[in-house]
């Protein structure tokens, strides 16, 4: 495999697939740490160690940023078409290295094969639109006809950004929080997720052998309420991007309130579908149910609360049961395989819960529930069938709580007012999906559907160049589009009266 710069070993493990000795990146080098078997990282589809992860302490967590602030001062005043040839030469690396680094993130995540190469599609659009976009930041003039000084806002990065990301998509979520740091003109010490390390380190080789300059971007790994908090109560860490849990982005919040550091959060959802009798079932079915199992359903934007016209909520039910039964579940390395196992153990055990909860509350179960799936696959993974409930009451905890798996609720609804209560009353706020033929009808809903983002009749809501940022407590901020970039800038107002 080609991950790692020429100066990284690689470990090989048993039988077909290799794994690279994991380190972390400070100043440009490639450090194992003073505890470098600290953790071990599974492979989630059978439960194999693929290797040991370093951890940092306080001392390397220091030199991590102090490297981000010597990159700072460089990368600052550097040119706009220097940042987006490094970012372009990034992503012709990155194309390069696809299958490679796709393999990786199936090995330690557990999406099927498809899905990895999809997620480093995303990756690769990340840099080059970002590569675009950098071209694009120029100081915003306020001059009137008549005045005679110059007035104006001078784009400046922020300094050093602290992001921190989860393990469900490993190169997609460091990529949406480095690529536009690094447009802005900003350094960054990034801790990736422990559980998936080898893709955001792959993702960083590629931008060392790029031309990444030292400390412009570091990696780390640790304890995260150790790293969280030494990186977020430094002063001069001044800004802190994050994706991941609600709870987890209020305690990284209380962090960076007595520095008033900046923050943006793509925290949990708990997706809204509304399926009205006038939507095409066969079209909503197909497209909702792909994506619903895409990542086993371990995204914050997956759809999880259905409700259905009473009056196709038959018609619905049976189509999206059949599909879900026909989903093949196994190890992603498989062709064959639609839908991975879940990534740890800790969300199988979630599953069972929220389970047996809607069926102690009178809840009906269509399909799945975990029966029978040692049956279609090896021992040891952490799978789970997809699973689909009827008639599940609102205070059932599958219907409050974030599922973050292949578990669907699908209730009827009759009128509009009451269905609204329904969908807003929730304390998340980020994805939610519509399907109907009416313009009247998909019109209402964007005006009243509590919601960061908002998609009719299709399940595509991010994109590269578009801003997407939750509301209530699915977060504030937004990543992609220049909003995205915008996070990371300061805006100097200057009044030059300089003759």
């Amino acid at each position: 495999m080609t991950i790692m710069s020429a100066t990284m070993p690689f470990v090989s493990v048993e039988g077909y697939l290799s794994y690279p000795e994991l380190r972390m990146l400070i100043g440009g080098e490639w450090v194992k740490g003073v505890n470098p078997d600290a953790q071990p990282v599974y492979n989630p589809a059978d439960q194999s160690v693929l290797g040991w992860l370093p951890h940092a302490d306080h001392k390397l967590l220091g030199s991590a940023v102090d490297a981000a602030a010597k990159g700072f001062e460089h990368w600052r005043f550097t040119s706009a078409n220097t940042k987006a040839e490094l970012l372009l030469r990034c992503a012709d690396l990155l194309t390069q290295r696809q299958s490679d680094y796709a393999l990786l993130t199936t090995l330690e995540q557990g999406k099927p094969l498809t899905e990895s190469v999809g997620e480093w599609d995303r990756v690769i659009e990340t840099f080059r639109w970002h590569a675009q976009a950098v071209e694009q930041l120029e100081d915003i003039s306020y001059q009137q006809n008549g005045q005679q000084h110059r007035t104006y806002s001078r784009l400046e990065p922020v300094g050093i950004c602290a992001g921190f990301t989860a393990w469900n998509f490993p190169a997609l979520l460091p990529a949406r929080k480095i690529a536009p740091a690094i447009a802005a003109g900003c350094s960054m010490v990034i801790k990736a997720s422990e559980e998936t390390p080898a893709s955001a380190i792959a993702l960083l080789s590629a931008m060392v052998d790029a031309g990444l300059p030292d400390g412009v971007v570091n990696l780390v790994f640790g304890q995260p309420e150790i790293v969280s908090e030494f990186l977020l109560t430094h002063p001069q860490v001044r800004k802190c991007t994050f994706t991941g849990s609600v709870p987890v982005g209020k305690k990284l919040a209380r962090l960076c309130a007595d520095g008033l550091k900046r923050c943006t959060f793509e925290l949990g959802g708990h997706a809204p579908v509304v399926v009205f009798e006038d939507a095409d079932v066969e079209q909503a079915v197909a497209q909702l149910a792909s994506f619903k199992y895409r990542n086993a359903g371990q995204a914050c934007i997956a759809p999880s609360r259905f409700y259905i016209q009473r009056s196709i909520h038959s018609q619905f039910a049976d189509a999206f049961t059949e599909y879900s039964n026909s989903i093949i579940v196994g190890n992603g390395c498989d062709p064959a395989t639609v839908m991975g196992p879940m990534a740890n153990s800790r969300r199988i055990i979630a599953m069972q819960e929220l389970c047996n909860d809607a069926q102690s509350q009178g809840a009906r179960c269509l399909t799945g529930n975990g029966l029978d799936v040692n049956d279609l696959i090896e021992e040891n993974g952490h799978y789970w069938q997809p699973t689909i409930f009827a008639d599940v009451p609102a205070h059932a905890a599958m219907m409050q709580l974030e599922p973050f798996g292949p578990i669907s609720a699908l209730n009827a609804f009759d009128d509009i007012d009451t269905l609204l209560q329904q969908v807003n009353e929730l304390a998340y706020g980020l994805a939610s999906y519509v399907f109907t033929q009416s313009r009247a009808t998909a019109d209402t809903m964007v005006r009243h559907v509590e919601a960061g983002g908002i998609v009719i009749n299709s399940v595509a809501v991010m994109e590269a160049d578009t801003p997407f940022g939750g509301v209530k407590e699915s977060g504030y901020g937004y990543e992609g589009g220049m909003e995205g970039i915008d996070g990371f800038l300061h805006k100097k107002l200057v009044r030059d009266y300089l003759q």
